[in-house]
């Protein structure tokens, strides 16, 4: 099993499908994606999305919200008993340092969107 550690927004901007016309909505079906993806796998999904709270369905993945999601990406693998448990999905070099120093696994984002599309 993997737990994945996702950056929402980075996820949802890979793939340039009009998504920022309705943010929203974008970040709704990029729950639902994981949430499937989360059943079908046995992985354990947390996704963090810039902003304020959502109301999504997410009976099979963790959906965290902040005004930062790079600082609670961190904050969320520093305050667990085993951050290098984690793999994280980003393309941001920055947070995927901050997140490597604490010992997770970083992939980009556009390889984390071809295995949910190869999902389907």
């Amino acid at each position: 099993m993997t737990r994945w550690l996702v950056d929402g927004s980075n996820v949802v901007g890979a793939r340039p499908d009009g998504w920022w016309r309705d943010r929203p909505a974008a970040f709704a079906r990029l729950a639902g994606e994981l949430a499937r993806y989360a059943r079908d796998s046995g992985d354990d999904v947390t996704v963090v999305f810039d902003g304020p709270p959502l109301d999504v369905d997410g009976h099979d993945v963790t959906v965290v919200t902040a005004p930062c999601a790079d600082d609670r990406m961190v904050e969320l693998a520093s305050n667990d008993l085993y951050p290098s448990s984690f793999t994280a999905v980003t393309s941001d070099r920055d947070l995927a340092a901050r997140l490597r120093r604490l010992g997770t696994d970083v992939t980009g984002s556009g390889s984390f969107r071809r295995l949910l599309d190869a999902g389907r």
